[in-house]
This record gives C-alpha cells, sequence and structure tokens, in this order.
C-alpha cells in the first residue's frame, strides 16, 4: 500500500452581512467570507490539502476563481470534484485533521455538522475527521476579525 499526506491552506477576507459558510454549515454571524465560490475556506484547504497529497496541484487550478461555473457554488461540490480527482488516480482518503482561525463565532457547536457534511461529501466516516478551532489572540487580520484561516493536512492511500 502507498500513502502519501498534504497539506492546505486557505484565507479569505471577512465581510459585514455577508454569509459565512464554514464546512458547509452556514454559521450566524454578522460577518461572513468573501470569495468566488462560498468561500468555505475550511473546505478549500482540505481541498488543496487533498490535491496536493496526490500531486494534482491546487484548488485555483481545477477550480479557477475566473470560471463562473464555480461562482457561488457551494464548496461541498468542490469537494466532491476533488474526490472524483482523487479516484481517477486511484486514491482514497484516510483522514484529514483540520485548525480553523478565527475570533468568532465559535465553531465547537458547530462541529460535528461539519464533520457530518465533509464525510458525505468525501465518502468516510466521521471518526476520520477533526476539526478544531483556535482564536489569534486579537491579533494581526485575524484578531481584528477582517478574516479568516484555516489548515488542514490528510492521508491518502492507493492500493
Amino acid at each position: 500500500m502507498k500513502i502519501r499526506v498534504g497539506f492546505g491552506f486557505d484565507v479569505h477576507q471577512l465581510k459585514d452581512q455577508h454569509p459565512f459558510v464554514v464546512g458547509g454549515v452556514t454559521l450566524e454571524h454578522h460577518k461572513g467570507a468573501f470569495g468566488h465560490s462560498d468561500a468555505d475556506v475550511l473546505l478549500h484547504a482540505i481541498c488543496d490539502a487533498l490535491l496536493g497529497a496526490a500531486n494534482l496541484r491546487d484548488i485555483g487550478f481545477h477550480f479557477k476563481n475566473t470560471d463562473d461555473r464555480w461562482k457561488g457554488i457551494s464548496s461541498l461540490i468542490l469537494l466532491k470534484e476533488t474526490i472524483k480527482l482523487l479516484a481517477e488516480k486511484g486514491w482514497s482518503v484516510g483522514n484529514i485533521d483540520a485548525m480553523l482561525c478565527l475570533e468568532a463565532p465559535k465553531i465547537n457547536p458547530h462541529i460535528p455538522a461539519m464533520q457530518e457534511n465533509i464525510a458525505a461529501a468525501i465518502g468516510i466516516s466521521t471518526e476520520d475527521i477533526s476539526i478544531k478551532a483556535t482564536t489569534n489572540e486579537q491579533m494581526g487580520f485575524v484578531g481584528r476579525e477582517e478574516g479568516v484561516v484555516a489548515y488542514a493536512v490528510c492521508l491518502i492511500e492507493k492500493g
């Protein structure tokens, strides 16, 4: 059996009165992430980790922010498309470990729903998806609530 690991990172600007979608869950908050798709920073970091592990470039290569097909689209669809790309090369997902960095809102109550969404999109157990969150201790653009950051690592398997 062959295994690989991948690392993903994503960042999005936060804007007032904009939807805030994280892990396929719409959070109640006065600010939300802004981007070409639904700007789901967590799913974008996971997609990048998976694509990188499979040596398939990155999310921007496959889902360009200049392509109207992806405008406003749910990032759960991008994750499903990423899984199809991996499957074409014979890869399956072993596990995902992700970290969100934002000041507000609190993420912990939403983690089970995020795990369910991600597990359904990938076809793995929620037990194989770890999501954590931290603040930036009110420092920098994250601390000022100007942006949100996500990091993800994954393990993929073949054979």
